[in-house]
């Protein structure tokens, strides 16, 4: 249905994951039929805050990574995008410490070097989701694992979208 409308499709996001009850086994699914119908899948990770607090991020993620990405091949990695979002951390106000994203992310990007090699890893876009800001996003751009930021309730206000690009902008060069 989407074929023709989008050119990238969210897949995985945690709202599904919660409400709807997708697994990685679904996710895995659906990654490779929007892949199939020509959409570029950005594939959403992240863990939910007692996995967070209870030191399993690193686990969560890797799971959901793998999972999600089975049988998907170099090739089609291609355009495909990660971002990592900490569930806690999603229209809460409270979003993660740039450097404990980075760190995440890197992680991720080992995981994408493990499954695929050092250039689908270094070219791959990896994103960070989860309440980002005017006033927040130059520190997530000013790490080197962060590729972009997948931005929710921000992105609706014009002015508030408007800054936060300029950020990104002015803090990738």
């Amino acid at each position: 249905m989407l074929v023709g409308l989008a050119e990238y499709v969210i897949i995985g996001h945690s709202e599904v994951r919660a409400y709807l009850g997708d697994t990685d086994e679904r996710i895995n699914k659906k990654i490779h039929a929007a892949i199939a119908a020509g959409l570029k899948p950005i594939f959403a990770v992240g863990e939910v805050e007692a996995e967070y607090r209870g030191g399993a991020t690193a686990d969560v993620v890797t799971r959901q990574v793998k999972g999600g990405l089975a049988g998907v091949t170099v090739e089609q990695m291609a355009g495909m995008v990660i971002a990592y979002e900490p569930v806690w951390a999603i229209g809460t106000g409270l979003n993660a410490d740039p450097e404990y994203a980075n760190r995440t992310i890197g992680l991720i990007r080992g995981v994408v070097r493990e499954l695929y090699g050092d250039a689908t890893a270094s070219a791959i876009r990896i994103q960070y989701g989860g309440s980002v800001k005017p006033n927040n996003m130059a520190d997530y751009m000013a790490q080197p694992e962060i590729d972009g930021a997948l931005v929710g309730g921000a992105s609706l206000k014009v002015d508030d979208f408007t800054a936060l690009v300029a950020a990104a902008a002015a803090a990738k060069g």
